[in-house]
């Protein structure tokens, strides 16, 4: 999920979905935002609070994620500089069969369905014909971003790094990261943490209640985000006198078979623990 969040292809929340840890994932969330969850480590009871929230869970992944963005901050900086057109085409490849995982979930199509999807996609549309904007680079606006972008993160389809971008913070972000800028990225953790929690309570209560269409407006979200990672869409791309497109569409494969592999792993772990 931390490789994933560094990205602007592929969220954390699709990996955490095709691994079959979504669930998961935001009931823990969700505990951490449950009054009787404080209660029971006000009163003492911390072995209670502790399951109550999934806190194995909850560290290990933590660290996962943790060790993750800052091992591959400084790949992802290198390779977006020198390779554009390459790096944007796996990130197409990913989303991609991220998007196709999800529709082979889905289940009942109907007129209704359809129009959720579709608004779905406008969405997604409107979002990725954005152009980055340029924000201040003040303690206020990276705590937003931060707040904004964790939101993202853990939702299936939609990618936290590509809402960075969109904010104009996505390189401020993961120079940060590379030069360990702590002031900078301590006031974005904070932002993401705050975010973080109240917005996996807004999504318990969807998933909880409105789960079929808020997966299609998602997955729309997709498919409409295609446009923006598109390999030659970019500055850097359209600036190279070579358009690489044999490397493109290798890279392109390469992005859809590691989300088609993942998702085949993850397959075979439950059946095995099923068995």
């Amino acid at each position: 999920m931390g490789a994933a969040n560094v990205v602007p292809g592929v969220s954390g929340g699709t990996v955490a979905l095709i691994t079959g840890i979504y669930k998961e994932l935001i009931d823990a969330l969700n505990g951490l935002m449950e009054r009787a969850s404080w209660q029971m480590l006000l009163k003492g009871d911390i072995r209670g609070f502790w399951n109550r929230i999934h806190g194995p869970f909850l560290l290990w992944l933590g660290i996962g994620v943790v060790l993750s963005i800052f091992t591959l901050a400084k790949l992802m900086t290198y390779v977006l500089d020198l390779y554009p057109v390459q790096t944007w085409a796996c990130f197409f490849g990913l989303i991609l069969a991220s998007a196709i995982l999800m529709f082979r979930d889905i289940r009942g199509w109907g007129i209704r369905e359809i129009l959720f999807a579709l608004a779905g996609i406008a969405l997604g549309l409107a979002v990725s014909t954005l152009s980055p904007t340029q924000t201040p680079d003040n303690w206020f606006i990276t705590f937003l971003c931060g707040a904004i972008a964790v939101c993202t993160m853990i939702l299936p389809g939609v990618s936290g790094s590509f809402i960075l971008v969109i904010l104009g913070k996505y390189d401020y972000i993961m120079e940060a990261v590379a030069t360990l800028d702590w002031p900078v990225l301590l006031v974005f953790a904070l932002g993401c943490v705050a975010g973080l929690l109240a917005f996996a309570k807004l999504l318990h209560w969807l998933l909880a209640r409105y789960e079929k269409p808020t997966m299609l407006v998602l997955l729309g979200f997709v498919l409409g985000s295609l446009v923006k990672v598109w390999p030659w869409a970019n500055e850097s791309a359209k600036a190279l006198p070579d358009p690489h497109y044999g490397a493109a569409a290798l890279w392109c494969l390469i992005g859809f078979a590691l989300v088609l592999g993942v998702d085949r792993l993850s397959g075979r772990a439950r059946n095995n623990g099923a068995e």
